[in-house]
C-alpha cells in the first residue's frame, strides 16, 4: 500500500531547477519535491506521496491525520517504504 503522509517542511532548497525541501514526519526526515506546492513555505505542513508534496494542509489537520495513521499502524510502514525524491 502506498499512502500520502503529512509532514512539516523543515528546510527549503530552491537552488536547483526543482524546488525541494526536507519534510519532518514525526522525527523522520525525508527529502521531497515541492514543485506541486509552490506556495508552501518553511514550517508549512504538506501531504507527501512517492517523494512529492501534493498538497498543503493546516497543522491541526496534519496532526489528526498522523494520529489516525499511527493508530492503525501505518505511519512507520509507509515511511520505511517511501522513496526519496531525486534519488
Amino acid at each position: 500500500m502506498c499512502l500520502a503522509v503529512p509532514g512539516k517542511i523543515v528546510e527549503l532548497d530552491e537552488e536547483d531547477a526543482m524546488r525541494m525541501g526536507k519534510v519532518d514526519f514525526g522525527g523522520v526526515i525525508h527529502e521531497a519535491s515541492l514543485a506541486y506546492v509552490p506556495e508552501a513555505q518553511l514550517g508549512d505542513y504538506v501531504i507527501v506521496h512517492a517523494g512529492f508534496a501534493i498538497s498543503q494542509l493546516d497543522e491541526e489537520e496534519a496532526h489528526e491525520t498522523l494520529r489516525l495513521l499511527e493508530e492503525i499502524g501505518l505511519v512507520e510502514q509507509e515511511l520505511d517504504a517511501a522513496p526519496q525524491a531525486g534519488g
